[in-house]
């Protein structure tokens, strides 16, 4: 039997500000755990990436005053989230293993995969691209020359 239970709480994080400037944050990351600790009856508690996200969102030493949750319990673990976010939902795990067994299967049949390192590259000379570029800088300035010399 699971048993759910979703509650909505304003929590107030003023006393974060009572901390020195660099742990405010950090702080506020732990009045929300005692929170929801003392007012779900659960010692098992994780916050979302998006709560965390917002409580961090103006630096350590700005954190808010107080933040809108949604705290659901089940089984004994709280999950508490942004008030509009919507709780995270588990991917299916057997899509995963089907996609890891078949490059499995290619290597086990012996197929050679192409890969760019394998695949050759045309030779060019490194040599011949360098005399071209200093060739090219030499012919600049007497062009330069030449119109300088159209004026007078």
């Amino acid at each position: 039997m699971v048993d759910k239970l979703e509650r909505i709480y304003t929590i107030p994080l003023t006393k974060a500000y009572d901390a020195i400037r660099t742990k405010r944050a950090r702080r506020a990351v732990n009045l929300l755990r005692s929170f929801v600790t003392r007012h779900m009856k659960s010692e098992q508690v994780s916050i979302s990436n998006a709560l965390n996200a917002f409580i961090w969102q103006y630096s350590m030493q700005r954190p808010p005053r107080k933040v809108k949750v949604r705290a659901v319990r089940e089984d004994g673990k709280v999950k508490v989230y942004l008030q509009d976010e919507k709780p995270e939902e588990k991917k299916p795990e057997q899509k995963k293993e089907e996609k890891k067994a078949e490059p499995k299967k290619e290597v086990q049949e012996g197929k050679p995969s192409a890969t760019p390192k394998d695949a050759k590259k045309p030779e060019t000379k490194q040599e011949n691209k360098k005399p071209e570029a200093t060739n090219k800088k030499l012919e600049e300035p007497k062009k330069e020359e030449n119109k300088v010399a159209e004026k007078k």
